[in-house]
């Protein structure tokens, strides 16, 4: 079984449209390796990218998750579809951290970034979840509860993943390669416009991404055409800017000079990983990890998979994260933490569904 489901943004239509891919082979990957020497560009795949290539990539010991670092699924045709909605209940199970031990590894951040080792680390938590129903009902239910630009369904049949994620990491049209790395988030826009800490984060990630695409870049190439825009969302807003170089790469030596995405990992990005490794007790997986559409002619398109839920049977989980910095405090990080889960858990509530006829 393999199944396939994401918005029309993925193809440059309507993000409230959906469409179901006409799927051919699913292939594993252990390494980017691997996946180099296999010959993909005269076809268009579906490409899945685990966070646990992240210590090959930095030659780092990392937790790992059971499922293989690399999915890629054959993508013949998309044809649009409509959703089917079915009662569906989350329940939730337990966290990999509690309240108190996320906000002490906050504090234990911020002493490192005192003694001048980091100065910048997304710490995150995975929270455990029973569903009663569907995930591709879940899938449709978290889409209409935080419409997003870059939501997907796919369903391998041993496992799933949901996908509501915002960010784009990496786009490529011909030799134009561009990123949009997210930090910065509020209940209100206003809120992201005052935050000097917000903009210090956002400009901190901004520089490792200009950073990251300048390995692949033609010299002098790399620039910033967006910086601190904001967007609005169903439960909240986020800050991004954009940052664009001009490569003539291919996608896998441009996944081995930026991967992991520098907005999930922090600042500088391999003593933020090794510094996660400590602080986390969960291996991270498919979140963290990228996401999208690679095209028969180069071009390709990925998220960040962020706001992602990872399950198997009726068992999930679904993980969020903060960036922490310097004048962090742990209670509003705590609270950005269930700010980032509220569209999640709230997806599987019949009251989110009211007045909308078009679900």
């Amino acid at each position: 079984m393999k199944d396939l489901l994401l918005n029309g943004t993925w193809l440059k239509r309507d993000k409230g449209l959906f469409y179901r891919a006409d799927t051919g082979s699913l292939r594993f990957f252990n390494n980017l390796d691997d996946l180099g020497r296999f010959s993909f560009f005269n076809k268009d795949y579906f490409i899945i990218l685990s966070y646990d290539l992240s210590g090959g990539l930095l030659d780092l010991n990392i937790k790992k998750s059971d499922l293989p670092p690399v999915a890629l699924i054959e993508v013949n045709d998309f044809n649009e579809t409509s959703p089917e909605i079915y009662p569906c209940r989350l329940s939730l199970k337990g966290a990999s951290l509690n309240d108190d031990d996320y906000k002490n590894s906050v504090l234990k951040i911020k002493e490192l970034i005192a003694e001048g080792i980091i100065y910048q680390v997304n710490l995150t938590n995975r929270f455990d979840f029973e569903l009663d129903g569907f995930p591709e009902s879940l899938f449709y239910r978290f889409h209409h509860s935080q419409p997003v630009p870059y939501s997907f369904c796919f369903n391998a049949g041993d496992f799933y993943i949901i996908s509501g994620s915002m960010e784009l990491f990496l786009q490529k049209e011909g030799s134009i390669i561009r990123s949009k790395p997210i930090k910065g988030t509020a209940t209100t826009a206003q809120a992201l416009i005052n935050s000097e800490k917000d903009k210090a984060e956002n400009l901190m990630i901004t520089d490792m991404m200009r950073n990251d695409l300048g390995r692949i870049a033609r010299n002098g190439s790399v620039r910033v055409t967006e910086l601190f825009k904001i967007t609005g969302y169903q439960t909240l807003f986020q800050m991004h800017s954009t940052v664009e170089a001009i490569t003539d790469k291919e996608i896998v030596d441009i996944l081995k000079a930026t991967f992991p995405p520098a907005s999930v990992t922090g600042a500088p990005k391999r003593k933020a990983v090794e510094i996660i490794e400590g602080l986390e007790p969960h291996p991270r997986s498919y979140y963290c990890g990228c996401a999208g559409l690679l095209r028969s002619d180069g071009d390709f398109v990925l998220s960040v998979l962020i706001r992602t839920a990872i399950g198997s049977g009726n068992r999930l989980s679904y993980y969020a994260g903060c960036g922490i910095v310097w004048d962090s405090v742990p209670e509003k990080e705590l609270s950005e933490l269930y700010l980032k889960m509220k569209a999640f858990h709230d997806s599987a509530t019949e009251r989110q569904l009211h007045g909308h006829s078009n679900l």
